[in-house]
């Protein structure tokens, strides 16, 4: 098993591997079925995840080789110099060209991660051509624990019903991209966090990766693959 997704590399060095994960495998933490941090260790290769992505997310997922390429990966990703972005599919379209989605975040009941204020609360507005979506200061809950989380998105393609955007994570909160999505009103298609019905994959998937290895800059990037582009067969991805 493990041998098959080793064959999905899309990057490796001495110290560092990125794959492209495929929908519906975990990175690490299932207690009732195989990861991928299990699965190498039983082939007997150790990999430290450096960053996670749902187990519904497909795309980018990069591990290191070793406990000090890992802390120095981890470090970037705490200093917010890692560039990352996603490709999602949203209903329904009518999206402004470019948007920043600054709403902060907190984690609810059952440990459901949510907008840190009242829906009622989010002011939808435009800066120039982009859209922008905040909350007013005073608005923000003050009873529990809240974390800024900024999104900036880009439209790709759009009709009425669906539109193609590549997000770009400014901060690296759980479930980010998927709450902030469906609380401006264009929620991931098929994301089960929001729709209890789905049946298909959920339209998430991490494109691109860039991070600073050996004194270099290094761009990891996993093309979609045909079944996530469906609902938007006439949509053009960027070659970077």
């Amino acid at each position: 098993m493990w041998a098959d997704y080793r064959k999905r590399a899309l990057f490796e060095s001495d110290t560092v591997l990125a794959l492209d994960k495929p929908v519906g495998v975990s990175v690490m933490g299932e207690r009732h079925e195989s990861d991928l941090v299990r699965m190498a260790a039983e082939a007997g290769e150790t990999l430290y995840p450096v960053h996670r992505i749902d187990k519904v997310t497909s795309g980018v997922i990069l591990f290191a080789k070793d406990l000090a390429a890992h802390g120095g990966l981890t470090r970037q990703f705490n200093k917010r110099t890692v560039e990352k972005a996603y490709l999602a599919v949203v209903t329904p379209g009518g999206l402004p060209a470019t948007g920043r989605v600054d709403l902060p975040l907190s984690v609810g009941r059952k440990n459901r991660v949510r907008i840190a204020a009242p829906r009622e609360s989010i002011v939808a507005g435009t800066d120039g051509e982009a859209g922008t979506w905040s909350v007013p200061t005073g608005a923000v809950f003050d009873q529990v624990p809240t974390y800024p989380s900024v999104t900036e998105l880009r439209v790709l393609w759009q009709d009425e019903r669906h539109a193609l955007v590549v997000a770009n994570p400014l901060t690296g909160r759980r479930h980010q991209i998927r709450v902030h999505l469906a609380w401006i009103g264009h929620p991931i298609l098929h994301d089960p966090l929001f729709d209890k019905a789905a049946t298909g994959r959920t339209h998430l998937h991490a494109w691109r990766l860039s991070f600073d290895l050996d004194g270099e800059r290094v761009t990891v990037q996993a093309p979609p693959d045909e079944a996530f582009l469906a609902p938007v067969p006439d949509a053009v991805i960027p070659p970077g």
